[in-house]
């Protein structure tokens, strides 16, 4: 089931070049031309990065990757890809236990390698589960308000806290959020 959906995607998207919005058929930005990747307002839900058990390399791997390294199941970080070889850790040297969690992921051999969905773009160089292409247009992250608001977060969590004041990037790691402020 999960290829039939990843198939689909990749037809529309490769023959519409559309904005998407996951969710509803609004999203928050208020300037469309600039947005591929779009998300309801007011959900208290995230984005899931994808668990890696091994850091990627390699000349297909792209400047803003965005992981949760589960290299050490029991100390996962959520990681930013910066290039050359450098991987900036986003959980602030905390790592959470996520030994459960890995439990009931699909084993390697399981996974389609070679899956993947882009947006924007007909192909890209870079391997991914999901890749945007577009030298003028960006995702847009969930919006909440607090993450205490999420009910349930899932490691590899990832939302923009749009709080008077507090408006920050917020990331999970699986034992705790991770704040970045500009």
């Amino acid at each position: 089931m999960k290829n039939i959906i990843s198939i689909l995607l990749l037809i529309v998207f490769n023959t519409a070049f559309a904005q998407v919005i996951f969710g509803d058929d609004i999203g928050t930005a208020t300037d469309k031309t600039s947005v591929l990747l779009d998300f309801p307002k007011g959900q208290n839900k995230g984005i899931i990065l994808p668990y890696v058990k091994k850091l990627p390399s390699g000349l297909q791997l792209g400047q803003g990757t965005i992981v949760l390294d589960a290299t050490n199941p029991t100390k996962a970080k959520v990681k930013f890809y910066k290039g050359l070889g450098n991987w900036v850790d986003l959980s602030s040297g905390n790592g959470a236990d996520i030994t459960a969690e890995l439990a009931v992921q699909p084993n390697v051999a399981d996974e389609d390698c070679c899956g993947k969905v882009i947006i924007g773009a007909r192909t890209s160089a870079f391997d991914g589960v999901l890749i945007l292409e577009s030298p003028n247009k960006a995702m847009v992250l969930p919006m909440v308000l607090d993450t205490d608001d999420i009910i349930n977060p899932s490691p590899g969590m990832m939302v923009y806290v749009n709080k008077t004041g507090a408006k920050r990037l917020a990331v999970f790691n699986g034992a705790v959020w991770t704040y970045w402020k500009s």
